[in-house]
Protein backbone atom coordinates (compact mmCIF):
# COMPACT_ATOMS: atom_id res chain seq x y z
CA UNK A 1 0.00 0.00 0.00
CA UNK A 2 1.13 3.94 -0.36
CA UNK A 3 1.09 5.71 2.31
CA UNK A 4 -0.76 9.29 2.07
CA UNK A 5 -0.71 12.27 4.08
CA UNK A 6 -3.97 14.09 4.49
CA UNK A 7 -4.89 16.70 6.33
CA UNK A 8 -8.40 17.41 8.03
CA UNK A 9 -9.98 20.15 9.85
CA UNK A 10 -11.04 19.29 13.54
CA UNK A 11 -14.19 19.14 12.70
CA UNK A 12 -14.12 16.53 10.97
CA UNK A 13 -11.97 14.31 12.70
CA UNK A 14 -13.69 14.59 15.75
CA UNK A 15 -16.84 12.72 13.97
CA UNK A 16 -14.28 10.19 12.45
CA UNK A 17 -13.44 9.13 16.29
CA UNK A 18 -16.84 9.43 17.27
CA UNK A 19 -17.31 6.60 14.75
CA UNK A 20 -14.03 4.95 15.61
CA UNK A 21 -15.27 4.77 19.20
CA UNK A 22 -18.84 3.84 18.36
CA UNK A 23 -16.85 0.52 16.80
CA UNK A 24 -18.78 1.38 13.18
CA UNK A 25 -14.96 1.53 12.30
CA UNK A 26 -11.87 -0.05 13.19
CA UNK A 27 -9.82 2.59 13.14
CA UNK A 28 -9.63 6.40 11.36
CA UNK A 29 -7.63 4.80 8.89
CA UNK A 30 -9.97 2.06 8.04
CA UNK A 31 -12.63 4.94 7.89
CA UNK A 32 -10.59 6.77 5.62
CA UNK A 33 -9.69 4.01 2.90
CA UNK A 34 -13.33 3.20 3.37
CA UNK A 35 -14.40 7.17 2.61
CA UNK A 36 -12.13 7.12 -0.63
CA UNK A 37 -13.20 4.41 -1.53
CA UNK A 38 -17.33 5.06 -1.51
CA UNK A 39 -16.74 8.61 -2.81
CA UNK A 40 -14.43 7.08 -5.90
CA UNK A 41 -17.12 4.34 -6.67
CA UNK A 42 -19.91 6.54 -6.24
CA UNK A 43 -18.81 9.35 -8.68
CA UNK A 44 -16.42 6.97 -11.14
CA UNK A 45 -16.52 3.52 -12.47
CA UNK A 46 -14.43 2.36 -9.74
CA UNK A 47 -14.44 -1.27 -8.14
CA UNK A 48 -13.35 -0.93 -4.78
CA UNK A 49 -10.26 -2.73 -3.52
CA UNK A 50 -11.07 -2.65 0.02
CA UNK A 51 -11.43 -6.10 2.00
CA UNK A 52 -15.09 -6.25 3.17
CA UNK A 53 -16.02 -2.96 1.57
CA UNK A 54 -20.12 -4.08 0.88
CA UNK A 55 -20.13 -5.15 4.51
CA UNK A 56 -18.79 -2.16 5.78
CA UNK A 57 -20.72 -0.02 3.25
CA UNK A 58 -24.01 -1.49 4.38
CA UNK A 59 -22.90 -1.12 7.90
CA UNK A 60 -22.65 2.49 7.55
CA UNK A 61 -25.44 3.18 5.84
CA UNK A 62 -27.93 0.44 7.16
CA UNK A 63 -29.92 2.75 9.12
CA UNK A 64 -32.00 4.24 6.27
CA UNK A 65 -33.83 6.58 8.21
CA UNK A 66 -31.02 8.72 9.01
CA UNK A 67 -29.26 7.93 5.81
CA UNK A 68 -31.09 8.04 2.82
CA UNK A 69 -29.59 6.38 -0.31
CA UNK A 70 -29.98 7.27 -3.66
CA UNK A 71 -28.50 6.46 -6.98
CA UNK A 72 -27.29 10.10 -7.92
CA UNK A 73 -27.93 10.97 -11.37
CA UNK A 74 -26.05 13.24 -14.30
CA UNK A 75 -28.66 16.33 -12.31
CA UNK A 76 -26.82 15.53 -9.26
CA UNK A 77 -23.10 15.75 -10.57
CA UNK A 78 -23.68 18.49 -12.69
CA UNK A 79 -24.96 20.00 -9.19
CA UNK A 80 -22.01 18.65 -6.81
CA UNK A 81 -19.50 20.15 -9.45
CA UNK A 82 -20.91 23.38 -9.66
CA UNK A 83 -20.61 23.18 -5.76
CA UNK A 84 -17.26 22.41 -5.73
CA UNK A 85 -15.95 24.73 -8.07
CA UNK A 86 -17.70 27.79 -5.91
CA UNK A 87 -15.99 25.96 -2.86
CA UNK A 88 -12.58 25.77 -4.84
CA UNK A 89 -13.11 29.76 -5.72
CA UNK A 90 -13.94 30.69 -2.40
CA UNK A 91 -10.87 28.53 -0.81
CA UNK A 92 -8.42 30.34 -3.17
CA UNK A 93 -9.42 33.92 -2.17
CA UNK A 94 -8.80 32.79 1.35
CA UNK A 95 -12.84 32.73 2.01
CA UNK A 96 -12.24 29.51 4.22
CA UNK A 97 -15.30 30.58 6.51
CA UNK A 98 -17.65 30.61 3.53
CA UNK A 99 -16.26 27.66 2.22
CA UNK A 100 -17.00 25.96 4.94
CA UNK A 101 -20.38 27.07 5.13
CA UNK A 102 -21.56 26.56 1.92
CA UNK A 103 -20.43 23.01 2.08
CA UNK A 104 -22.50 22.88 5.22
CA UNK A 105 -25.50 23.91 3.98
CA UNK A 106 -25.66 21.33 0.90
CA UNK A 107 -24.56 18.61 2.73
CA UNK A 108 -24.28 16.75 5.78
CA UNK A 109 -21.10 15.97 8.01
CA UNK A 110 -21.20 12.07 7.20
CA UNK A 111 -22.23 13.13 3.40
CA UNK A 112 -19.01 11.23 2.00
CA UNK A 113 -19.33 14.05 -0.48
CA UNK A 114 -18.66 16.57 2.13
CA UNK A 115 -15.91 14.88 3.65
CA UNK A 116 -14.29 15.31 -0.01
CA UNK A 117 -14.86 19.20 -0.28
CA UNK A 118 -14.01 19.58 2.99
CA UNK A 119 -10.40 17.98 1.75
CA UNK A 120 -10.53 20.82 -0.76
CA UNK A 121 -10.80 23.47 1.60
CA UNK A 122 -7.94 22.14 4.05
CA UNK A 123 -5.98 22.19 1.22
CA UNK A 124 -6.01 25.96 0.62
CA UNK A 125 -6.04 26.12 4.18
CA UNK A 126 -3.15 24.80 4.94
CA UNK A 127 -1.57 26.13 1.68
CA UNK A 128 -1.36 29.51 2.98
CA UNK A 129 -0.12 28.65 6.93
CA UNK A 130 3.55 27.63 7.21
CA UNK A 131 4.44 23.85 7.80
CA UNK A 132 5.32 22.87 11.05
CA UNK A 133 8.11 20.00 10.31
CA UNK A 134 8.18 17.21 13.21
CA UNK A 135 11.13 17.35 15.01
CA UNK A 136 12.97 14.67 14.99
Amino acid sequence: MVKSTVRFSETVMDRVEELVDGETFSSKSEFQRFAVEFVLSEIDDYEPEMLDFDDVRQEVFSDESSHTRKEFGPEDDAEFYQIAARIRQFAIRGEIDTARELIDTHYPATDPRSLLLDDIVEAYRSRDQPEILPVE
